[in-house]
């Protein structure tokens, strides 16, 4: 098939404007998933095979329907082994004439050969994720049309490769699937450039160039186009140039600052400028003080970061800037400030993002526990470096993931690299640097607080489904702030891999428990740990605050910056008066931002308005330089007893009525009829003029004894109590139930738990999961919470919708309804036929609603997210939740169980379950 691209090319040239001195780019293809061109296409295997048809380029060829989709832990030695060939048509501009013109190929998997016109553009390319070029001046025609040829092979003939790239824990592709362009450059040229622009302002350049040439001029201007200094020039004695200049007082790269310049070379020859290049570049001086840490511009810093693939659910591999951008946000959104490329180069786009928002970035040589041979594995490494050495981002270079180190590459890193940036073997320790994977919490307190290497896990806390990221985060962040030894870390990992299947009816698809290891879904659905995490690393720490009757609206925050003082952040306040859907009243303004400079603690004053203490809640919220947001913190002014205080209604115009049988208590009051079984006191049934009210068979305690016994009766005014007997030896667990002339009921439970060592603890109840529409409740929310996973809520009044949603499932529906939630003053059951209420006067009780589904966990069952028996439940202490390598106790101390010491039985430390239920039909 024919195309013309002429057009194209006029519409590139309009953008890029025409120099006769620029390398002139002309894309065959397009320029990612969201632009992508046409070729003549055929699959040797799986679907839609045998038969010339089409296909965009760039792609993943399975998810354009052909082929076989295979995960790396497939062990089936026929699935992935399709090869496609690919035809294209293409035009040279006649202006290209005497020009040098390159084939470039930024991404192909796996084994790449290419024809022009019949004939071989060079050697198959072995390797799936590096740009690789051929010369093909001498094989194009510069009239009419060319034909270019591409077999791609997707499992390759290096078994090292295959090793090193295939046999992962991730999806394998197949394809052409980065951009393919043609480049042209005069006879004499810039072949590449490598930059080192220090903190200090002195800059150093090595030029490498083809055919002769008599100077280089360079110029360095901001975003903004200002010259950072004057011109200046270095005579060319070589193919080899090196530049040396000092600048006064640049302004600096940082991930929290990413200050960049436009590096522009032009070579010059008989007084002409005969070939320009320009480079994006920072200011930035990457130090490693071994057995002390790492430091980027003289400052010590702590990474908080995440590893990253290249991947997006409809397309694969194949991505775009606009992913990118949309990532690297996220990531900053979260208070990231470093990411791994976890296990290859990523495109380039990714790291022009990294380097124009500010994300420090560790680089990594593909070999997940496989290696490529040295021969292979060095001309990878040349084309990495060529196309990403330049980046101020990369301040680590990878060789290689968990065993896939080959060391005899490891001398290239540093011979080659004019930054000497440092090496990291992930999983290892080596060159200075811990970085083992999934260690436990006891085994860092044993090592990482008496070692001696730089700590810096390349992945800890390994997400699955729920578990993992947000759980345990906090104990191992805390863990890591003040340890001085701690470089930080590197969570695993950003989003969950789930790919379209393209032969099942386009479902997502993550391998089972291979691919749902993300902060965010396939999509970017942000689950609960995205907020978890975006509180733990803000970079602005407020310490926990009583909204006290003597509260001066002072809050004690430390910098946890590197390089901003906090008067460069902004702080707002508001007071709410909390209801539905929206606030009824509220107040707001802003404080004076602190001068605190960097790893220092101080004062952030509020001046609150005299009649404070009438909202319900405060909330603070801090803003970065840019006015990001960077966490909103909650603090409830109004305590429970507060709310139970205007809520519950006890008097009323009927009085309380009471009939006993052989097994029962019958109470009926304004309309409400109730049962409690006379034995084990626990409801048996609530009714009202509707009809019956299915919450019943409670409390249960869990991991508790109910032993209520010995129940009697009295009147108390105009209330009925029905209460149980203490005994310390029988009947230490005691219920006792007040039933209100209004029609409202008091449940007070003290009890001990039964062991001295509890998963939960609380009180069960029973509710038909069928009939639940949804609920309203104030507390935190919206997101669930675990026993490690604490924080990243708000405080406020939520209305939740039920849903069965499993965390990493389809339809990635978020917030998930099932699970626990925090610090509940009252919650509305919405039932399809009845609504009923529950209010406490007490602090930090916990709501439990219904048991979520659990995923399919590995064969060592580490999550173990663990729910109470019942449907709904009040709780005084909830469970934990693991990761995907750890069960929850190793996770840190949130994740251990509960500790309850009271072999005693006194009734003055028993734990003090008080709930109000409304059953009316109001």
């Amino acid at each position: 098939m024919k195309y013309s691209i002429l057009p194209f090319f006029c519409l590139v040239m309009m953008f890029f404007p025409l120099r006769a001195q620029q390398t002139e780019k002309l894309y065959l293809s397009g320029t990612g998933n969201d632009d992508t061109v046409k070729w003549d296409f055929f699959c040797t295997e799986g679907m839609n095979s045998g038969k010339w048809t089409t296909i965009p380029v760039p792609s993943n060829w399975e998810l354009q329907g052909f082929g076989k989709y295979n995960y790396g832990f497939n062990k089936e030695t026929n699935k992935g082994k399709e090869q496609g060939l690919y035809k294209y048509n293409f035009q040279i501009p006649t202006a290209w004439k005497d020009k040098k013109i390159n084939i470039v190929f930024e991404g192909s998997m796996t084994d790449t050969e290419v024809k022009i016109n019949g004939k071989s553009a060079g050697e198959t390319h072995k390797g799936s994720f590096y740009v690789f070029k051929y010369d093909i001046t001498n094989l194009i025609k510069l009239e009419g049309d060319n034909l270019l040829e591409v077999k791609v092979s997707k499992h390759s003939v290096n078994q090292s490769v295959n090793e090193a790239e295939r046999k992962a824990d991730f999806w394998i592709f197949g394809g052409i699937f980065r951009p393919v362009y043609l480049e042209a450059l005069p006879q004499t040229y810039i072949d590449r450039v490598q930059i080192d622009a220090k903190a200090n302002g002195v800059f150093t350049a090595n030029v490498f160039t083809s055919g002769l040439a008599d100077k280089i001029n360079i110029q360095l201007t901001n975003a903004k186009g200002k010259k950072l200094g004057n011109e200046f020039s270095t005579k060319i004695a070589s193919n080899l140039t090196q530049v040396n200049q000092e600048f006064k007082s640049p302004a600096l790269w940082s991930s929290e600052f990413p200050n960049l310049y436009t590096a522009t070379f032009t070579l010059i020859k008989n007084g002409k400028a005969i070939h320009q290049l320009t480079k994006k570049i920072g200011f930035r001086t990457v130090e490693v003080e071994k057995r002390d840490g790492v430091y980027v511009n003289g400052v010590k810093m702590k990474f908080k970061g995440v590893n990253r693939h290249s991947f997006y659910p409809s397309s694969g591999r194949t991505t775009s800037k606009r992913i990118s951008i949309a990532d690297v946000s996220l990531m900053k959104e979260m208070n990231m400030n470093a990411v791994r490329m976890s296990h290859y180069p990523p495109d380039g786009h990714f790291l022009d993002v990294c380097d124009s928002l500010g994300l420090f970035v560790m680089d990594e040589l593909a070999g997940w526990h496989g290696t490529y041979d040295t021969p292979t594995g060095t001309k990878l490494y040349q084309e990495m470096m060529a196309n990403d050495e330049n980046h101020p981002s990369i301040v680590f270079w990878a060789n290689g993931n968990e065993g896939g180190h080959n060391r005899e590459l490891d001398h290239l890193f540093a011979d080659n690299d004019l930054q000497k940036r440092p090496l990291i073997h992930p999983w290892e320790v080596f060159n200075g640097f811990e970085t083992t994977h999934y260690r436990e919490f006891n085994y860092g307190i044993g090592n990482y607080d008496h070692g001696h290497n730089i700590l810096m896990p390349t992945e800890f806390l390994h997400g699955m489904w729920d578990g993992g990221h947000g759980a345990g985060i906090e104990d191992y962040w805390n863990a890591m702030w003040n340890n001085p030894l701690s470089a930080g870390g590197f969570l695993w990992d950003f989003a969950d891999q789930a790919v379209v299947r393209t032969d099942k009816n386009g479902e997502l698809d993550t391998d089972g428990n291979h691919g749902p290891d993300g902060i965010v879904g396939p999509y970017h659905e942000k689950e609960g740990s995205f907020y978890t995490i975006k509180e733990v690393w803000s970079p602005v720490f407020v310490e926990k605050q009583e909204m006290t009757a003597g509260f001066d609206g002072s809050f004690f925050v430390e910098n946890r910056y590197a390089f901003t003082n906090l008067n460069q952040c902004t702080f707002e306040w508001k007071l709410k008066k909390l209801q539905l859907g929206a606030d009824a009243v509220f107040k707001a303004g802003k404080a004076d931002a602190p001068n605190i400079k960097p790893l220092e603690k101080g004062k952030l004053q509020i001046n609150l308005p005299t009649d404070w203490r009438t909202f319900d809640a405060f909330y603070l919220t801090a803003k970065d330089f840019y006015g990001k947001e960077l966490f909103t913190w909650s603090f409830p002014i109004a305590l429970p007893k507060d709310d139970a205080d205007k809520i519950v209604v006890k008097t009323g115009s009927s009085k309380v009525s009471l009939k006993e049988s052989a097994t029962t208590y019958q109470v009926s009051a304004n309309g409400i009829d109730l049962t409690f079984h006379k034995t084990t006191g626990l409801l048996q049934q609530a009714k009202n003029a509707k009809g019956v009210i299915p919450f019943s068979n409670g409390p249960v305690l869990q991991e508790g004894v109910n032993n209520f016994k010995n129940f009697t009766t009295k009147v108390d005014g105009d209330n009925l109590v029905i209460s149980s007997k203490f005994d310390k030896k029988e009947s230490y667990n005691t219920l006792e139930w007040t039933i209100y002339p209004s029609g409202w009921l008091k449940m007070q439970v003290k009890y001990f738990p039964s062991a001295y060592f509890t998963t939960f603890v609380g009180l069960n109840f029973s509710y038909p999961e069928t009939e639940i529409k949804s609920v309203v409740y104030k507390g935190n929310g919206p997101y669930r919470v675990w026993k490690n996973r604490m924080k990243g809520t708000e405080f406020g009044i939520w209305k939740k919708d039920y849903n069965d949603s499993a965390t990493g499932e389809p339809s990635w529906q978020y917030p998930e309804f099932k699970g626990y939630y925090s610090n509940m003053y009252w919650c509305e059951f919405i039932g399809k036929t009845q609504n009923f209420k529950v209010v406490t006067d007490r602090e930090d009780i916990f709501l439990r609603l219904f048991t979520p589904k659990k995923s399919k966990d590995t064969e060592y069952d580490n999550m173990s997210p663990t729910f109470p028996i019942g449907d709904i439940s009040f709780m005084n202490g909830i469970s934990a939740i693991g990761t995907k390598t750890q069960k929850p106790e190793t996770t840190g101390p949130m994740g251990m169980k509960h500790v309850f010491y009271d072999f005693d039985k006194e009734p003055s430390r028993a734990l003090d379950m008080t709930l109000y239920f409304d059953f009316s039909t109001k």
